[in-house]
């Protein structure tokens, strides 16, 4: 069992050969992000940094 009482965000992702799909949920199912992801580590890297600064991401 994980503890899950400071997560901010949830991500799923849907990981495709061109590009990706990314999917943010507060813990109360508030839906904060839903968008194309490019295909690319260092801007993947990108959004999770922001993730991980803000449960609320400027996007």
């Amino acid at each position: 069992m994980f503890d899950t009482e400071d997560v901010g965000v949830y991500l799923g992702l849907d990981v495709g050969k061109g590009s990706h799909h990314g999917h943010g949920l507060t813990p109360a199912g508030k839906k904060v992000f839903d968008k194309q992801l490019p295909n690319s580590e260092p801007k993947l890297r990108a959004v999770f940094d922001e993730f991980t600064r803000s449960s609320a991401p400027s996007w």
